[in-house]
């Protein structure tokens, strides 16, 4: 893409980014209006552009994909430029993919209410207490976290088929019984609300835009929130941090809002997916040697709602070549002498790291990195009560030895 110039955009803007509604001009402010009249180019989704009268700029389709139409507006620099969006464009909107390109003196926004907005009030529920979420080109397997009986939630969709396929992904989930709000055209001519339950939905005739508003019941499994979810959560081959040992390796990672994991050996990946569950700004790459392993965390991200989760196949430390350091890793599989002075080699830091070892052999080398380069030194023996002849007694599991330590 081409990037701004340095310094203060001379003129002032020359991009006005208009939030446009259903109800097309008649909901602009006279600012938005002024914009289109001394505009040369108006661009937008032909949608947002036959909402409009005839204006005297010239007008351009955005095309697919979007990033070209990115490229075609940049071009336009110093024009008088108006760009079409739905409602609020820095709500799930195309504003930020634009302004993140330019100098804050080049731009300047008109929005209009979000969609989120107009159904809210529409529904009567207060926005602050509903969850929302835009999947136009996301999966619905990203609201599986927010499944839980009681709650709201208000969702953008791509088109009518699929508020079909949410409403068979929610029976399948264990949540038919949920309530759809089907949501079309909102604030303009052709709106209308029509409501139905998940398992008996059969609206052939949805019209786009569309949006859904969600009142969640079922008897389906709600997904905890707290660190070392239970082990039937992940589709795994024994490869896994169980359940109590993951807690206590998460804490000790204290994920925080916009960092990243690095996940060396990853497995099933349930410690990079539990790591992405803690907050929506959370990053995870996620190393794994062998690809059956790396399909398979995948694929457990996906289907808890963190596909954000980037898998990549190879061995460490010969896959770390020339990266830098995160803020935080874990090394589940794979430790080595070769592959700890890899990481304290990259650049980058400070970086909290976590290795887990139940080998006498992987015991010793920690003990001599802790003894070199501090941090802390955890054994955590675990024992699951099991039966013993017609009584019970206590299985233990392997000791595990855990090293934390900032780079």
């Amino acid at each position: 893409m081409p990037e701004a110039p340095e310094g203060h955009w001379p003129d002032g803007p020359w991009l006005t980014i208009v939030g446009i509604g259903e109800d097309g001009l008649d909901g602009l402010s006279s600012a938005a209006r002024d914009a289109l009249e001394d505009a040369a180019l108006i661009m937008g989704a032909p949608r947002h552009l036959a909402l409009l009268p005839a204006f005297k700029a010239e007008t351009l389709s955005w095309p697919v994909p979007f990033e070209e139409g990115v490229r075609a507006l940049l071009a336009r620099r110093g024009k008088p430029t108006v760009m079409l969006a739905s409602g609020d464009p820095f709500w799930f909107g195309a504003g930020a993919s634009v302004t993140r390109h330019l100098e804050r003196q080049e731009w300047t926004a008109h929005p209009a209410p979000s969609t989120f907005a107009l159904a809210a009030a529409r529904l009567g529920w207060p926005l602050q207490d509903t969850e929302c979420h835009g999947l136009h080109a996301a999966p619905l397997t990203r609201l599986r976290p927010s499944l839980v009986p009681g709650r709201r939630a208000i969702l953008l969709l791509r088109d009518g088929p699929a508020v079909s396929e949410l409403a068979a992904w929610l029976k399948e989930q264990g949540f038919g019984t949920s309530t759809i709000h089907v949501l079309e055209a909102l604030g303009g001519p052709r709106e209308r609300i029509r409501q139905s339950t998940a398992e008996t939905l059969n609206f052939a005739d949805i019209a786009h835009p569309v949006a859904v508003g969600l009142s969640m019941t079922g008897e389906g499994r709600t997904l905890p929130r707290s660190s070392g979810i239970p082990d039937d959560w992940f589709d795994h081959d024994g490869q896994i941090t169980k359940r109590p040992a993951r807690a206590l390796t998460l804490s000790a990672l204290a994920p925080r809002p916009s960092e990243t994991l690095w996940d060396i050996g990853a497995g099933s990946g349930s410690i990079a997916i539990e790591w992405l569950l803690v907050h929506s700004l959370t990053n995870a790459v996620a190393f794994e040697a062998d690809p059956e392993r790396a399909e398979r965390a995948r694929a457990n991200a996906l289907a808890l709602g963190v596909d954000r989760l980037t898998v990549i196949e190879g061995r460490a430390p010969d896959i770390l070549g020339g990266r830098s350091r995160p803020d935080a890793v874990f090394i589940g599989g794979g430790l080595s002498q070769a592959l700890l002075e890899t990481l304290f080699a990259l650049p980058g830091g400070p970086t909290r790291l976590v290795a887990n070892a139940v080998t006498l052999e992987s015991e010793t080398l920690l003990a001599q990195w802790h003894a070199a380069k501090g941090g802390e030194l955890l054994r955590i023996e675990l024992a699951q009560a099991a039966p013993l002849g017609t009584r019970r007694g206590w299985r233990s599991a392997y000791p595990l030895v855990q090293w934390s330590v900032t780079l």
